[in-house]
């Protein structure tokens, strides 16, 4: 009974989130439309054209709805971007809340593609304000699939997912004293999928405080580099732009900067092993001593 319970309430949530996205999307101005074919005659008139007015713009609403969808590859995230920043310059408030609720619905159901969506965020909102959405936007939906697993998907995960919850669980527990820094360093070095963290939290008890602590600080640096091949799409118009010195100089800056805090703590932990493994020597030298 319980588990009909836990099933009945999460389609719940699944179908009211889908139908929300769903309507907002349905407000949708008119956008550019696509290139049409040249005409071929002039047989129609000027009676004609009147009358097909109205049609041509409620086929030019559906045609941009039907354009308005989560992209799969590179061609269609150019083709969002533009159709994006072109109702961004008239329409900024509905272009964030669109974008926003697209992303949440994405990390809250643990939906693949979210790197897409950075993406996009560095090439609709540029890189400081892309980038503070991306951390925000990634954190709080990583935080609500977090409680959505905690309310209704335990038996779930644990029964389709037993050994790797049984890992984690042990994992966690042998860190214990140390489970924030253990947490950043699964962000920094996914040896676990972010989704599957994401769900398997709530199941090995992982604070939800830590929890959020770590998807904001240890996604940075990856959040960073999407949102930052955003913003050289945007503004790439050649491939001479993409290769020259100066944008190279920048991206071997970026990746820098974005492992730095990886390196420190991974030497962090090895110091922390190290001592580790000092203090186990030291307890069997001294118990060899004793007897």
């Amino acid at each position: 009974m319980g588990n009909m319970r836990s099933l009945v309430g999460l389609v719940a949530v699944v179908v009211a989130a889908t139908v929300y996205l769903y309507s907002l999307s349905l407000y949708l101005p008119p956008g550019p439309p696509r290139p049409a074919p040249t005409a071929t005659g002039t047989q129609h008139g000027a009676g004609g054209a009147e009358g097909s007015s109205g049609a041509s713009a409620a086929e030019s609403a559906e045609d941009t709805s039907s354009r308005l969808k989560f992209p799969s590859d590179l061609e269609e995230l150019r083709e969002l971007s533009e159709l994006l920043q072109f109702y961004k310059t008239e329409h900024t408030a509905y272009v964030l809340l669109l974008f926003c609720s697209a992303y949440l619905y994405k990390q809250s159901f643990a939906i693949p593609g979210s790197s897409f969506l950075n993406i996009l965020a560095g090439a609709i909102f540029g890189l400081h304000q892309g980038l503070l959405l991306a951390c925000v936007l990634t954190t709080v939906g990583s935080t609500a699939c977090y409680l959505l697993s905690q309310a209704f998907g335990k038996r779930y995960i644990v029964s389709l997912f037993p050994d790797k919850v049984a890992m984690l669980q042990r994992k966690v527990e042998d860190n214990k004293d140390c489970l924030l820094f253990f947490l950043l360093f699964l962000r920094f070095f996914p040896m676990t999928p972010n989704w599957f963290l994401n769900m398997s939290a709530p199941v090995v008890n992982i604070p939800v405080t830590f929890f959020f602590c770590s998807v904001f600080i240890g996604l940075l640096p990856y959040n960073f580099i999407c949102v930052q091949t955003g913003v050289v799409l945007a503004e790439v118009s050649s491939l001479d732009h993409l290769f020259s010195w100066q944008r190279l100089a920048q991206l071997l800056a970026i990746a820098c900067t974005a492992l730095l805090p990886g390196a420190l703590v991974r030497r962090y932990g090895q110091q922390r092993l190290k001592v580790t493994a000092v203090h186990e020597r030291n307890g069997l030298r001294e118990n060899k001593k004793v007897q």
